[in-house]
């Protein structure tokens, strides 16, 4: 058994009470929206929190709550802590459970994303094996999805491809499985290159992707260059993305809110891509084009 301790604090005092919880023995700590604000943008590097922040600690089944809630309200002030309560969880197998609700999806016409335990029957599917406990993304997200059907859709077979904000590395392990002779996996988070490794390692296709910090790339032109980040990152790359790509490569970036789309689309216009119409879904876009000059 768990439990979970809960409390509402403004966004200024959401890390000093993250940081009191861990003292107090917290195995974990997580930030919540208290009030239904939506975070669309946070800057890169930073933990966003919310104007109304309800944080979450999780302890051990013997931990004394009583105690750590009057902790809390000495330290920072009664009147600054809200709507306490707490929560008991049962034993499980989190990785297990989550998949109970995590089943083989199919993007395009031949890849699809697929969990231990289950087959896909399709003789042409191309297969990405992909637990959530290896990554941060699985597909189910629209900005991925939208990539992965890009994908499928291209002719990868010898091509180079730079996966610039690689996350779990879905995208560059699945250009490995359509054909891509050789994928460079960026990410500025050390663990985002750790779990595309393993994600390589899984897929087989560990031999074809390297994995880089930004500032440690090495120097070179790529066929084709994708980037799932967010608006403004990619407004803000699309020179730094432009050296990576070669004359007449193929560029696709996502992570865009459908009224974010023309800004973006303006921006990597005015660098010489011949840029095509914006594809949404659910509110975000993919934006894709070529390398014009």
């Amino acid at each position: 058994m768990w439990q979970q301790l809960m409390v509402t604090v403004d966004e200024e005092l959401a890390e000093d009470v993250s940081d009191a919880l861990m003292d107090a023995g917290a195995l974990s700590v997580s930030f919540l929206d208290a009030g239904d604000q939506a975070l669309f943008e946070p800057p890169l590097g930073t933990t966003p929190v919310w104007t109304q922040t309800r944080v979450v600690g999780l302890f051990e089944k013997d931990g004394d709550l009583a105690a750590i809630r009057s902790a809390l309200g000495g330290q920072f002030g009664e009147e600054r802590l809200r709507d306490w309560s707490e929560e008991t969880l049962a034993d499980q197998v989190w990785e297990r459970a989550w998949l109970e609700h995590f089943h083989p999806m199919r993007f395009g016409s031949r890849l699809w994303v697929c969990p231990t335990g289950f087959t896909v029957e399709e003789t042409d599917a191309v297969v990405m094996r992909l637990d959530p406990g290896l990554a941060f993304g699985t597909g189910t997200h629209p900005t991925t999805a939208l990539c992965l059907e890009w994908l499928d859709a291209a002719d990868l077979h010898g091509a180079s491809v730079l996966d610039y904000g690689c996350g779990s590395g879905i995208l560059g392990v699945a250009a490995a499985l359509l054909g891509a002779a050789r994928v460079h996996a960026v990410d500025i988070d050390p663990q985002a290159l750790a779990a595309t490794v393993e994600n390589a390692r899984q897929n087989r296709v560990g031999d074809r992707i390297e994995v880089a910090l930004p500032w440690d790339l090495v120097d070179g032109e790529s066929d084709i260059v994708l980037a799932n980040i967010l608006a403004n990152p990619l407004m803000e790359l699309a020179d730094a993305l432009r050296s990576r790509l070669r004359p007449d490569g193929r560029i696709v970036l996502s992570g865009i809110l459908a009224e974010q789309a023309d800004a973006v689309a303006s921006v990597y216009a005015r660098k010489g891509f011949e840029m095509e119409p914006a594809v949404l879904s659910e509110g975000w876009v993919r934006l894709a084009g070529v390398r014009r000059t």
